[in-house]
């Protein structure tokens, strides 16, 4: 529990979940792993077009430097003691027309992803910071589809594992007010 509280209904799960940097680097199950995708799998997305794709990379695999290296220096610094590393892409065509939603539908999978993952005791951590040039040219995502972004998973460590610039930041964060997010009518923020 992470001792974030809503004066709502909300289950717990979504005030667990949140996004550590601290990692031990054990393995994950294949049985785990396939969980996790699983989840992602059965995301709801616009005409069930399912536009995501999720390239992986486990820890200690053959993959798994050449993932490391396509994210931005800061995230090196503490991603490589995650478990998996994944990258969505998604694909930002439909029926030969421009998909208007295939972020928002790969958003709903690494949703799905990040709370089977808290399920199952692991941690997530969603990320922008990928050099998506290199990631594109380096796992041969083809035209026609978008990376998104990267994400880290595995079980929580201790914050001591990382470099102390990180140290203090690795605590569950606040959200805005509802009354800063959900507006009746017009935009109003």
């Amino acid at each position: 529990m992470t001792g974030r509280s809503s004066d709502t209904n909300v289950d717990r799960l979504f005030l667990d979940r949140w996004s550590p940097r601290a990692f031990d680097g054990s393995r994950l199950s294949a049985e785990d792993r396939d969980a996790l995708f699983e989840a992602a799998r059965w995301a709801p997305s616009a005409f069930n077009a399912q536009p995501w794709r999720l390239l992986y990379a486990e820890q200690g695999g053959a993959d798994w430097d050449r993932f490391v290296g396509l994210l931005l220096p800061a995230n090196q610094a503490w991603a490589g003691n995650s478990s998996l590393l994944i990258v969505f892409v998604s694909e930002t065509t439909f029926k030969d027309s421009l998909s208007h939603s295939h972020s928002f539908d790969t958003g709903a999978a690494w949703m799905s992803l990040a709370l089977q993952a808290e399920k199952l005791g692991l941690r997530a951590h969603g990320m922008a910071g990928v050099d998506f040039d290199a990631a594109r040219r380096e796992l041969g995502v083809p035209d026609g589809f978008r990376i998104d972004a990267a994400a880290a998973v595995g079980r929580q460590a201790d914050p001591s594992v990382l470099p102390e610039k990180y140290r203090e930041r690795e605590k569950p964060s606040d959200r805005k007010a509802l009354d800063q997010i959900a507006f009746a009518g017009n935009f109003a923020g």
